[in-house]
């Protein structure tokens, strides 16, 4: 009873905390992170819920109100994450022309983890696959010269930032890109990549590809510049409405958190994971230590003919494959719109993000 009421006490103090710290409105990396674990949250508060039940069977008001804590914390966790869940209805449809690859646009994206060998498995993962559109990410000139050499006849359009700082960014494309730009919107180490293509049925789609500094004690000490990233991104996109419109990378961000909520709501683009799963691609090796890391966000002209999770390739990342079509007449008008105070503190967040200012409060 003793060992039980100890772990009660320390796995419920671990899932309370847990979830109340992200309501506090700061953006220093040790409240965020608990943006990220709310799988894990959701498993602690009940198995700490199940042992302060056994260990204090007395049904007194005290014992009674601490079960109820616990629970509540729980379903808030579960309540967060349920929109990234077959339960949830979709937001992205399901494609209807199967037939017609004239307005179809495949995309793998890569985070294949700068000290990873296993350049063999990427390959032939994307040989496999066989997208359209490649971004590998965390690749430097080593990656470079590799994936050249087994990829680099199938896709003759390509943007290359070999870097050596965890931050590379490569684009291989079977389509020409239109108008490629390498852009530094927030720190000068830390690249994107702006482009567009024409699909064979004559559609201009804009293609963004990000991987933005995540916070934590040993990069960013907040969450400001991936936060300012995502939101420059976002009102890029809602000043150029009735685009056709692909965001991808890894956001080092989960769908749930504020930042990447607040995003959508700027940018008015889908989550093709809500209603059909969370997709967690990281971390690869550690099965209970999974959230989704890697994103795809569309405009609501497109729908989804396939998104996968795809299979280990020696990276912490798992890659992730989406397969979308053009069919506008399947367009309700799906996106969000900004509410409240979203533009304010978007361009708040925009601006300390470029002072690299970390001490940025967060709005709901």
């Amino acid at each position: 009873m003793i060992a039980l009421r100890i772990l009660a006490y320390v796995l419920g103090t671990i899932g309370v905390l847990g979830t109340l710290l992200p309501f506090l409105k700061y953006d220093d990396w040790w409240i965020r992170g608990f943006d990220y674990p709310r799988q894990q949250l959701i498993f602690i508060l009940f198995l700490a819920a199940i042992c302060w039940v056994l260990s204090n069977p007395q049904n007194t008001t005290l014992n009674v109100a601490i079960s109820v804590i616990l629970v509540v914390a729980a379903l808030y966790q579960a309540y967060r994450i349920y929109p990234y869940t077959s339960l949830h209805n979709k937001d992205a449809l399901d494609a209807q022309i199967l037939d017609k690859p004239e307005g179809h646009l495949s995309l793998l994206m890569s985070n294949v983890l700068q000290t990873n060998t296993r350049t063999d498995l990427v390959i032939s993962m994307v040989q496999d696959a066989d997208p359209d559109i490649l971004l590998t990410v965390e690749t430097n000139k080593w990656w470079e010269e590799k994936l050249l050499e087994g990829l680099g006849d199938t896709y003759p359009h390509r943007v290359m930032v070999p870097l050596e700082n965890l931050y590379g960014m490569h684009l291989w494309s079977k389509i020409e890109l239109i108008d490629p730009q390498v852009k530094y919107r927030i720190k000068d180490d830390i690249p994107s990549i702006e482009t567009a293509i024409v699909l064979e049925n004559g559609r201009r789609v804009d293609l963004y590809f990000l991987h933005p500094m995540p916070p934590s004690p040993t990069e960013a000490y907040a969450s400001t510049g991936r936060d300012a990233e995502l939101s420059l991104v976002g009102l890029e996109i809602k000043e150029k409405p009735n685009r056709t419109v692909v965001v991808a990378g890894d956001m080092n961000d989960v769908a749930w958190s504020h930042s990447s909520r607040l995003f959508q709501r700027l940018s008015g683009l889908l989550d093709p994971r809500r209603g059909r799963g969370l997709f967690s691609t990281f971390h690869a090796e550690h099965r209970l230590l999974r959230w989704p890391l890697d994103h795809v966000f569309h405009s609501s002209d497109l729908t989804v003919i396939d998104l996968q999770r795809l299979p280990y390739v020696g990276s912490d990342h798992f890659p992730v494959l989406i397969k979308l079509s053009y069919e506008p007449q399947q367009d309700e008008n799906q996106g969000e719109t900004p509410e409240g105070d979203d533009l304010e503190e978007a361009k708040e967040t925009i601006e300390k993000g470029k002072r690299q200012e970390d001490d940025a409060i967060l709005k709901e």
